[in-house]
């Protein structure tokens, strides 16, 4: 097994990370592991290894290929740009810029992810990311008191998600414009919480929770 990735080892990126970012990159193709190593050239075995190994540190013939059938760079799987802002390629040669339709804006949103709402303050208009998820037709998500976030409580907010391709200039975003007001019934608290899919990743006791509901939501997508 160990012969596909034997030359040229790669040791910059942490140990364990390269799997997990060959799995979701693989997921988000909607490709099962056998068609992403038949694309990539090696055995389905091989790939599985390299997902589920933490130890694994495959040559960059092996990561090039991969990079390859997975539709990104090496940079990406590796976790080299991680501290780098998407978008930094050239625009592509023949770009094509549509509208999405409203159902094609929910599906992308699907139920969970990572967004940016923006909300005004006493200091003025503010961005933040933050962990959100979809229930029904509201974005839910939690804060703690006190923080920024929680600022949007019965203010007309906007929330955005998007999608950046680097390494094909292609990419997509939807924005979502309502109101947010603070959910304080037991009963509902409790249901959002039996939903959620994850903790708030900045950590720390935020235990109230706010809904957008939608006033409008649109989308535009850029393909090459």
């Amino acid at each position: 097994m160990a012969a596909q990735g034997s030359s040229d080892t790669v040791e910059s990126h942490p140990t364990g990370n390269l799997g997990r970012r060959i799995a979701l990159r693989r997921e988000e193709l909607g490709l099962n592991r056998e068609e992403a190593a038949h694309r990539a050239g090696m055995a389905s075995s091989y790939l599985q290894y390299l997902e589920e190994q933490p130890t694994a540190a495959p040559g960059v013939s092996t990561l090039l290929r991969l990079a390859g059938a997975l539709e990104t760079t090496v940079l990406e799987l590796t976790g080299g740009d991680v501290d780098l802002p998407p978008g930094l390629g050239q625009a592509g040669r023949h770009p094509k810029f549509t509208e999405l339709s409203s159902q094609e804006c929910r599906d992308l949103l699907s139920t969970h992810g990572v967004g940016r709402l923006a909300l005004p303050t006493d200091s003025g208009p503010v961005i933040v990311p933050l962990n959100y998820g979809v229930v029904g037709e509201a974005i839910v998500f939690r804060t703690a008191p006190g923080t920024v976030p929680s600022q949007a409580t019965g203010s007309q907010v906007a929330f955005e998600v998007d999608r950046i391709d680097a390494a094909f200039s292609q990419g997509w975003s939807v924005l979502v414009c309502g109101h947010a007001s603070a959910v304080t019934d037991p009963d509902s608290v409790r249901r959002l919480e039996e939903q959620a899919y994850s903790k708030p990743w900045a950590g720390g006791q935020r235990d109230l929770w706010i809904r957008i509901d939608p006033l409008s939501i649109t989308g535009r997508r850029i393909t090459v």
